[in-house]
Parts: C-alpha cells; sequence; structure tokens
C-alpha cells in the first residue's frame, strides 16, 4: 500500500496497539486531506479470499473503538462475515479539530442548525468546555454542510483507489456512523448510492425537526415487493430518549419519526432498529457491533 513518510511512520505505531492496520493519507478533489485507517481480518494475509469493505467515518475517534472489533469475525459465537475495516478521519491541524470539522463533512448540505443545538454549544461555552473560538468555529462548520461532496470522496475517490491496492469484493460493502456520523450514513442510505448495500447508523444526529433527511424520506419511493434495497440498520440509546439532555431526548425523537416515516413507506423490511444500553460518549462500540451482528452474518 503506498503511504506518505507521515503515514509510514503511523502505521510503525498502530502496529503496536492495532495489529494488521496500516495508515496512509490522500487528498480528495475537493482539496480536503483524510486519514485512512485500514484493518484487515484475522488470517487475511494468508488467504486469497476478496472481501468486502466496511466504511467507518470519524476515523480520529472512532478507529480505537471498533477495528478491534475485527476479531469478532473469529468468534466461534458468532457468525460474523470476513470484512476490512476502513476508517477515514482528518490529517494535520484538522485532525485536533475534528470534532468540528466532521460537520462540513458529515451533515447533509442545507441541513437547519436547530435551536436546541445552537443553546447547546452555547452552553458548552457558559460552562468552559468550548473556547469561544470553538464555539463560533462549530456553528460555523454547521452553516455551510457538505455530506454530499464528502461522499462522492468515499465513492468515486477512495473506493476505487482500495480496489486497486486490496483484494475487494463486488459486493457486500457497508458504511457505518454515529452521532452526526449515523446522519451521513443515513443521509447515503436514503440516496442509495452505491457500493454500499449496508448502513449503521447509530444515534444519527437529526437534531432538527425539519432536516434534509425528511424531505428525503418523503421523496422516496415505495419498495417493490420484488425489489432489492440496501439496508439500513439503526441504534439509539436508552438515557437520550429517557434522560434530561434536550438535544438528545430532541434527536431521539426525530430519528424515531424518521423510522415511522419510513414504515408508512413500505420501507419495514430493510430497516432494523436497536434500543442499546450505553450513554451517547459509551454507545459508539456497542453500536458498531449491533451493525455488524445484524447487517454481516455469514450466509
Amino acid at each position: 500500500m503506498v503511504k506518505t513518510d507521515e503515514g509510514s511512520a503511523m502505521s510503525e505505531i498502530l502496529h503496536g496497539c492495532l495489529p494488521d492496520t496500516e495508515y496512509f493519507e490522500m487528498t480528495a478533489k475537493s482539496g480536503h486531506r483524510y486519514g485512512v485507517w485500514v484493518t484487515t481480518p484475522p488470517g487475511y494475509a494468508h488467504s486469497t479470499d476478496a472481501l468486502p469493505l466496511i466504511y467507518v467515518v470519524d476515523g480520529n475517534w472512532a478507529v480505537g473503538l471498533t477495528a478491534p472489533l475485527i476479531v469478532t469475525q473469529a468468534d466461534p459465537y458468532l457468525t460474523i462475515a470476513p470484512y476490512i475495516q476502513v476508517s477515514v478521519g482528518y490529517t494535520g491541524d484538522e485532525a485536533a479539530d475534528w470534532a468540528q470539522v466532521r460537520n462540513r463533512d458529515l451533515v447533509p448540505p442545507g441541513e437547519p442548525v436547530s435551536d436546541e443545538m445552537v443553546a447547546t454549544v452555547r452552553s458548552a461555552r457558559e460552562t468552559g468546555a468550548m473556547t469561544q473560538e470553538q464555539a463560533d468555529a462549530y456553528l460555523a462548520k454547521l452553516a455551510d454542510t457538505h455530506a454530499d461532496t464528502f461522499l462522492d470522496f468515499l465513492t468515486t475517490e477512495l473506493h476505487p483507489q482500495l480496489q486497486s491496492w486490496l483484494r475487494v469484493s463486488e459486493s457486500g460493502h457497508g458504511l457505518f456512523g454515529y452521532s452526526y456520523g449515523g446522519l451521513f450514513a443515513l443521509y447515503a442510505w436514503l440516496r442509495t448510492v452505491s457500493p454500499f448495500t449496508t448502513f449503521g447508523a447509530g444515534t444519527p444526529g437529526v437534531a432538527s425537526a425539519d432536516s434534509q433527511v425528511f424531505k428525503l424520506v418523503e421523496a422516496l419511493p415505495e419498495r417493490g415487493a420484488d425489489s432489492a434495497a440496501p439496508r439500513l440498520h439503526v441504534t439509539l440509546n436508552e438515557i437520550e430518549l429517557l434522560g434530561e439532555i434536550p438535544i438528545y431526548r430532541g434527536i431521539a425523537r426525530n430519528v424515531l419519526t424518521v423510522v415511522e416515516e419510513l414504515r408508512d413507506k413500505g420501507r419495514s423490511q430493510d430497516v432494523s432498529i436497536a434500543l442499546l444500553n450505553e450513554t451517547h460518549v459509551t454507545g459508539l462500540q456497542a453500536s458498531f457491533l449491533s451493525y455488524l451482528k445484524t447487517c454481516h452474518q455469514a450466509t
């Protein structure tokens, strides 16, 4: 695999804590630069099998919690099919500011910024969890969002590159995201883009009742009885539904509304949902495992 010098150094470090993980960097046609972690499964080096790729966004945060779960493919109590994980995040200064930069890439274009979100950011500033500069940058990124551009990068730039480097199957690829990453996965599922056939949306950040997601759901045609459709697995956390934090309760209500509207569209057989006993922070790993167990069973 071709890597930059920085990427080679990163790979050497990763081999000490994330076995079978390689790191490289890639500049998109948009001009944005991304860090990519590729984790191969047990036995990959001694096999000739072509495998599906599972893309995981928010790589700077998610790779350490999700990549180790690749060993579940060898768990005798599970039937998870082999896959290669591709975690996508940020490099350089953007890596340090990934929690702000992700808003640009993971939120659909034209997504409204809800009053609850503004209040949450304001509260974070007042309590010292964010500086004024960080709060301003966070909201500025939410005012100029380009999930469509990032999705094009994954599908038309990164995926073909990985096909040329790895033994990649023709089908069975997946996309997983959590929080705003979950919103991105939901958005991608609604756009039915190739090459993905399964989507995992952990607590998708549908923070506004006027979300673009509802317009995309409304535009969906009713599913034909014999037509094939990609699989969507949605997870929420109990405390998001029942806890005291307004932004999470609002997101949970909106997500349940999305699921109900999808059922009205005849999409019940394509959508599954799981309620996890986790917080919003601890739910990432549990959500990814739920997605694997639901959508990537060996046949």
